[in-house]
């Protein structure tokens, strides 16, 4: 039989501390004592957790939209019950833009793959594009020089070398890659080594690691003739955009040094970006149905800046002047400094992954 002191304590479930038995939920994790796991509990807290969420979605989207700045400043002031988490949102919003834009980039990545292979496997006919000969125009010329034959002084020897020339087929030029492709392609058929193929591309044999990386890379991409580079180079974007972000923090700190510690900064700019990737997403969807003309497109990228200058505004409680220079100068910087570095960083990482 029991002690009237074991009757009066109990052991949680969850984390195995013990505590007095009148408690309903376990004073160290919160879980409730009862173990009343029926399938009406179970329905009730997964719909009470989801309405809770979507509440606070729903809050935290309509605040980010037609008031920058504000929601961050409010979930930093100690209000993050009320809002969903900055990170949580970002993740949320990044998904489905990824989501939506995987559709796009299929597409785009097989007409890029087919003029890719197109451009590896075709001639180059030097006299083809602009400088394509008239044959009216040289049946033309011919005519002028016979007729002029004796005036300009060009004997019957030199009219028929003219003649040979303009006569003579345009000179074509196959892509070489700077390699000898006819010697690649007969190994690939052949089923070589590696080694073979990589001599035969010009790789030295003493190369290094990184090297030989590069040109497995290139072998690759030259006997998939470019197919799914675009996708590989889609597939490093979400890692890029977690490092760019906290740039875009690290910008915010150096303008802004003393008004906020840096988690207040990346608070900010995960709302920032959350309504940016939103932005996208929306005119992704649009687009369709409806082509959206170019100089919209162009009002609604100068409209981050306009919402960027609104957000530092109310964030920072900085004066109109200072938001709208700051965050001219933080665009302008993050545009042409960071962003260009993370394309090229992107760009290599996907062609070394691909």
């Amino acid at each position: 039989m029991p002690t009237s002191e074991e009757q009066t304590i109990q052991q949680c479930k969850n984390c195995e501390e013990t505590f007095d038995a009148s408690f309903e939920y376990c004073p160290y994790c919160g879980q409730e004592t009862a173990d009343n796991l029926t399938i009406g509990v179970l329905f009730s807290n997964t719909i009470d957790n989801y309405i809770s969420i979507d509440a606070r979605f729903f809050r935290s989207f309509g605040t980010l939209m037609v008031k920058p700045g504000v929601v961050a400043r409010r979930f930093v002031d100690g209000k993050r019950l009320k809002y969903l988490h900055p990170a949580q949102f970002y993740l949320f919003i990044s998904v489905i833009f990824f989501f939506i834009f995987s559709f796009t980039i299929r597409k785009a990545d097989n007409k890029v793959s087919a003029a890719i292979k197109k451009g590896m496997e075709q001639e180059i006919n030097l006299d083809s594009i602009p400088l394509k000969q008239d044959s009216l125009a040289l049946a033309e010329a011919k005519k002028v020089l016979k007729k002029s034959q004796k005036t300009i002084g060009l004997t019957d020897k030199e009219i028929r070398e003219i003649d040979s020339v303009m006569a003579s087929e345009p000179e074509v030029v196959s892509l070489d890659f700077g390699f000898r492709r006819e010697q690649l392609d007969s190994l690939i058929a052949a089923g070589a080594p590696l080694d073979q193929k990589f001599k035969a591309m010009g790789m030295k044999e003493d190369a290094d690691a990184f090297t030989r990386r590069f040109y497995t890379q290139m072998l690759k991409f030259y006997e998939q003739r470019g197919g799914g580079i675009l996708q590989a180079l889609y597939d490093t974007i979400p890692v890029a955009m977690f490092l760019l972000l906290p740039l875009f923090a690290v910008l915010l700190k150096v303008f802004y040094w003393k008004p906020a510690i840096f988690a207040h900064h990346l608070v900010f700019s995960f709302y920032f970006f959350t309504f940016i990737f939103t932005t996208f997403c929306a005119i992704l969807l649009v687009n369709k149905v409806w082509e959206i003309p170019s100089w919209l497109e162009m009002l609604i990228t100068f409209s981050f800046l306009i919402y960027l200058m609104i957000a530092l505004r109310n964030f920072y409680k900085s004066s109109w002047i200072g938001a709208f220079f700051k965050a001219g100068i933080i665009s302008f910087l993050y545009m042409l400094i960071i962003v260009p570095m993370a394309a090229i960083g992107i760009v290599t990482v996907a062609f070394m992954l691909y």
